[in-house]
């Protein structure tokens, strides 16, 4: 049945049908349901993240700072900021959210460190390929826990829709910036 096209499916029953359409190509579409719904939960989280992150750093964990796309307000999001090499990297495991979508529309954001230090970045999305494989797989390895377990057991589904970006360094951002919105747009 996993071989099956989804026009074979028709002749199914229906609960057959939808778990095969669930499954087909490989990627179901359960990580596609999950991701949303943990950010979002984490996303709410953020008066309790920030303090801690603030104070005591949490693994690969950085601040990030895109100006909406609707909005054109600074949107702030806890990311894990990944490196392949010499290179850095940001990525979601799904297909775009809000912080993808408005760093796609900006190409470029701030990277607010532990340290306190800022430093501004431009962004290019990678394409299928070696570089993004490399990237997928320092997921499993690099973010705070439950982190690895969760992406690894998505990886299908983030080798198939993820969206990750190389970031290239663009300077230092001036102290005292605009106020940030941890909103997402």
């Amino acid at each position: 049945m996993l071989g099956m096209r989804s026009d074979q499916a028709v002749g199914l029953s229906a609960s057959v049908r939808d778990r095969h359409d669930a499954i087909v190509g490989g990627v179901s579409r359960l990580p596609h349901a999950f991701w949303p719904r943990f950010y979002r939960v984490l996303g709410r989280l953020d008066p309790v993240i920030g303090p801690i992150w603030r104070r005591f750093g949490i693994g690969n964990t950085v601040q990030v700072v895109i100006i909406g796309r609707r909005s054109g307000r600074r949107r702030a999001v806890y990311l894990g900021l990944l490196r392949v090499g010499s290179r850095s990297y940001l990525g979601h495991p799904d297909q775009g959210c809000a912080w993808t979508l408005n760093l796609d529309s900006a190409g470029r954001g701030e990277l607010r460190f532990q340290d306190g230090r800022v430093e501004t970045f431009r962004a290019s999305a990678l394409e299928p390929g070696p570089e993004r494989d490399a990237v997928i797989r320092a997921t499993f390895r690099q973010h705070p826990f439950p982190g690895p377990v969760l992406y690894w057991l998505g990886r299908r589904q983030i080798y198939a829709a993820g969206r990750f970006y190389r970031l290239e360094w663009t300077g230092r951002a001036p102290t005292g910036s605009m106020p940030i919105s941890t909103n997402p747009e």
